[in-house]
């Protein structure tokens, strides 16, 4: 099966073709970095993190150049560092408050068990591509000079709007009446600006005497071309299988919040910039999330940071798999209500699955299944791959070992991302989440079970409240392989 990916631009499910099989290319929109990153933001950085996989599955390791860039300048960021770092200078709160921010938000999605992208390239490290891009735009007569302003004229491209699918008439009656009076035309939007004191500054482009600093979407196009095309490996590997087409790579991704004005901007930018007739062949953006039915928002009290829910959220906290398979049990492109019931349902699933599983540890020989694969390949249909391994664990037995049907399970749980530890690394993870004793925990379980087998059924009773007065909570049921019972247990959310 050929793996198909809905493509935001043409509005359809297509057949993925790289432009080159030996140098497939991604670029996704990462953080801004001035506060910590929420469930929101975890996301996109798991739905392209299980694409990346997927991709050096499909063509080598090697083969796959993932580029996900990191904001480091930005009004955001600038308004955050004074209000965090007063007593600091301006531009050292600023580096102070990034550094940190990035450190935070490397460590929260490591949590998350996300894989570490080919490159993360950083704003202010391409400002030379920023200025270069602005002034071959004013060059080519796309973009003018205004008030030591760099401004993209969007008049000079007639299909601007194409991504997000609107006409420049309906953007154009939707622009706010308060329009800076220096543009020439109200959607026209900055290139480069000038700083004001006490903000970062470097050189301006285009003769401009005055020091400024980027605008959040030539960000974005600049870090693009840098590790997507201008990357001297890159350039090798392009010529060297005779491709011509300068400046196009195949996949950009990140929120549907991003189409407009973001990408579009970027498209804007890029095109012009090099006489192309797209930035990237597909286009891809994943759902809007909610907390318990709601827009995340502050002022609800329902605003969520991966670092709260890896450190403890609502009195407990969650492992970063099972914050993952709640996110892929819905589809990418679906929104998605991110519950507390949706952790304690993805926390089951995963005691159960790593029951099932045993101490088995991944061989080098072991391949995802053929129909688990087919439903990534198809759209990345993430609900459909878990449903296969959640029906597929029934054949697994946790003394087998390194059989068949374990090695294929696993295999393919880690290609989403899951399933990374044995049983035992995952009860000892929730023993020091909830400070159990595992040992004594299963020693007594075991007795609860000789004592019910003997019907005693106040021992078994005293067991099971003594277990409960610890934290935990059992499951009684059935081996579906012997019939024998069985009891599972987790600590009680």
């Amino acid at each position: 099966m050929t793996l198909t990916l809905y493509n935001t631009l043409t509005r359809r499910k297509e057949p993925f073709q790289p432009i080159d099989p030996k140098n497939v290319r991604m670029y996704v929109c990462g953080p801004t970095v001035y506060d910590l990153a929420h469930i929101g933001n975890a996301r996109p950085i798991i739905v392209f993190d299980v694409l990346f996989r997927l991709l050096r599955h499909l063509y080598g390791e090697a083969h796959v150049t993932y580029a996900r860039n990191i904001t480091d300048v930005d009004d955001k960021i600038n308004a955050r560092a004074v209000e965090r770092y007063p007593e600091l200078p301006p531009t050292e709160a600023i580096r102070k408050l990034t550094e940190e921010t990035t450190a935070q938000f490397h460590k929260d999605i490591a949590g998350l068990g996300v894989l570490e992208p080919t490159v993360e390239p950083r704003a202010t490290e391409h400002i030379a591509e920023m200025r270069a891009l602005c002034d071959a735009l004013v060059a080519n007569g796309h973009a003018y000079v205004a008030e030591d302003h760099v401004l993209f004229s969007v008049s000079s491209m007639p299909d601007y709007g194409r991504l997000a699918r609107r006409s420049l008439e309906e953007m154009e009656a939707g622009a706010r009446v308060d329009v800076a009076p220096y543009k020439k035309g109200p959607m026209d939007f900055v290139l480069w600006k000038p700083s004001k004191p006490g903000e970062p500054a470097w050189p301006s482009p285009a003769g401009i005497a005055t020091p400024g600093r980027p605008g959040w979407h030539i960000e974005c196009s600049a870090m693009a071309d840098r590790w997507l095309w201008e990357e001297p490996r890159v350039r090798g590997l392009l010529s060297e299988a005779g491709l011509k087409q300068p400046h196009v790579f195949d996949i950009h991704g990140g929120g549907i919040d991003l189409v407009f004005p973001h990408h579009e901007n970027e498209v804007a930018q890029s095109r012009c910039a090099h006489g192309t007739r797209v930035m990237a062949n597909v286009w891809m953006h994943n759902g809007f999330l909610q907390v318990e039915g709601e827009k995340m928002s502050k002022s609800l009290g329902n605003f969520v940071t991966i670092n709260e829910l890896l450190s403890g959220w609502r009195g407990q906290r969650w492992h970063g798999e099972a914050l993952r398979l709640a996110m892929l049990r819905t589809h990418y492109r679906q929104p998605i209500d991110f519950t507390e019931e949706s952790l304690r349902e993805a926390t089951r699933t995963l005691d159960y699955l790593y029951r099932k599983l045993g101490e088995t540890r991944l061989e080098p020989w072991a391949k995802p299944e053929y129909r688990f694969q087919d439903a990534l390949l198809n759209d990345l249909n993430t609900p459909e791959a878990v449903h296969w391994i959640i029906n597929e664990a029934t054949y697994a037995n946790p003394d087998s070992g390194d059989g068949f049907p374990n090695q294929e399970l696993k295999a393919s749980a880690n290609l989403l991302g899951l399933l990374n530890s044995t049983a035992s690394e995952w009860a000892a993870w929730h023993s020091r989440a909830g400070n159990i004793d595992v040992k004594h925990a299963e020693d007594l379980i075991a007795a609860r079970l000789a004592a019910r087998k003997a019907k005693n059924w106040a021992e078994g009773d005293r067991i099971r409240d003594e277990l409960a007065a610890m934290g935990i909570q059992l499951k009684d049921g059935k081996d579906p392989a012997t019939g024998e019972p069985v009891t599972t247990w987790e600590v009680k959310r």
